[in-house]
């Protein structure tokens, strides 16, 4: 019998878990379908009612204006989160900064209660302010320690590099991330 209970504690959990991200390079999608390999639940891109331009350096001007000003932009993607406990949410760092997007999801749930485990991609510079902002945007919640790796470099044009041995590592750093989370015990 107590093989079954953890059978159903385990599936409950992949049910009850969302993996929402927002991803402009691809870099935080692949680190996002890592983590739901590894755990299950729900993966959803954020995506926004005006998407940011293709350009670079006009996204980066937009975000720019938008951290200064407070403006979240408004989100196409709608998720019903009371059926979710655990809530995964990936970025990657602008401008040292939790994308504006991310702040418009965080901000426009009620998250009491729930667990947030932030993860993030970056340029190699770090992860900026972002895991702070995830847990001030999220006072009544649990957040948990966040993971972080670093992606490809945009400006550079380096715009995907989870592929190969990267990817390999990446797996490897998470699943090691989730483990001493206690998400996973194998």
């Amino acid at each position: 019998m107590s093989g079954l209970s953890v059978f159903y504690s385990a599936n409950s959990f992949r049910k009850k878990t969302l993996i929402v991200y927002l991803s402009r390079t691809n870099n935080t999608k692949a680190v996002a379908q890592i983590i739901q390999k590894e755990v299950g639940g729900t993966l959803v891109a954020l995506e926004l009612v005006k998407p940011y331009p293709a350009n670079y350096r006009a996204t980066v001007d937009q975000v720019v204006k938008e951290n200064e000003t407070g403006y979240l932009p408004p989100l196409k993607t709608k998720v019903d989160i009371s059926r979710y406990d655990t809530i995964f949410v990936g970025f990657p760092t602008w401008g040292m900064k939790l994308p504006p997007p991310m702040k418009s999801f965080l901000k426009q749930y009620d998250l009491t209660g729930k667990t947030i485990v932030p993860f993030n991609t970056n340029a190699g510079y770090g992860i900026g302010s972002t895991f702070d902002t995830v847990k001030e945007l999220c006072p009544k919640s649990k957040t948990l320690e966040g993971f972080t790796i670093k992606g490809g470099i945009e400006r550079d044009g380096v715009l995907f590099v989870m592929e190969g041995a990267k990817e390999r590592q990446a797996q490897t750093e998470i699943h090691t991330w989730l483990k001493k989370l206690k998400i996973i015990k194998l």
